[in-house]
């Protein structure tokens, strides 16, 4: 199967970073990727929400970085203090929107019934959703993993028609991989991306499923990044920690 799913390499800010220490971060990835990034690569950063208008400006002409954000609400407004909608997302001109991160479904308790209606919110916008999608360490070592992480699509993102699917992006990220220091190998990544192609194949048909971009998300690093990115259902990343450091995050990049 030629697979024609698009690369990206995205980082993951979460909640890091004053405003100054934010700008000056942008600027050097904006500058590192212009002078040393070639090829066809989109480079995503997803900063904490309260920034994303003014590092916005910043990545303006320079066409292969977008600036996106972590998490959005369910609902379009109301009375949610504190939360975000798609719409105000979709006013500032912004693209991308993390759906359904491991630290959203453990520390706020994000089902995913509730996922699906993110997805399905970001998608009415306009949005591209990255869904997120894992297992913890127990069901890795105790339980059907795969089975395990196959539900989390079937139950987000099933509910689709074919072309509102080949709007999302997939981001698997393996829980005990996350903030540990433990990675998955490059086969166990490559293992999980091709189950959850398959899955989207037996839904959706191969060819559907070859374009849709598959990330993997678990202590991504400038040391492991290109073994990693070179499985074949492995289209790029998701990166956490590494991306609040703008030579690691270029060199990742550039492993793509």
């Amino acid at each position: 199967m030629s697979y024609m799913a698009k690369k990206i390499v995205a980082g993951n800010w979460k909640m890091n970073k004053t405003l100054d220490e934010a700008l000056i971060l942008v600027s050097e990835v904006v500058n590192m990727v212009k002078d040393e990034v070639t090829g066809d690569v989109q480079v995503l950063l997803f900063p904490p929400a309260l920034y994303v208008s003014t590092l916005k400006s910043y990545v303006k002409d320079a066409p292969m970085v977008s600036i996106g954000v972590q998490n959005i609400h369910q609902k379009a407004s109301g009375a949610f203090t504190g939360e975000i909608s798609a719409p105000m997302v979709k006013s500032l001109g912004l693209s991308h929107v993390l759906i359904g991160h491991s630290e959203r479904r453990e520390y706020f308790g994000e089902t995913n019934e509730q996922l699906a209606e993110k997805v399905d919110i970001a998608l009415a916008n306009g949005l591209t959703p990255i869904f997120c999608c894992g297992e913890s360490r127990d069901l890795r070592e105790n339980h059907d993993y795969i089975g395990f992480v196959k539900n989390q699509l079937t139950e987000s993102l099933f509910h689709l028609t074919a072309e509102d699917l080949r709007k999302i992006v997939i981001a698997y990220e393996p829980i005990w991989a996350i903030g540990t220091g433990l990675t998955a190998s490059a086969e166990q990544a490559q293992e999980m991306h091709a189950a959850l192609r398959g899955h989207l194949a037996d839904k959706y048909g191969k060819e559907l499923a070859a374009d849709i971009s598959i990330l993997y998300g678990g202590s991504v690093g400038a040391g492991n990044a290109a073994e990693l990115f070179a499985q074949p259902d492995v289209d790029g990343g998701l990166v956490g920690g590494a991306s609040l450091k703008s030579r690691d995050f270029t060199e990742i990049i550039k492993a793509r």
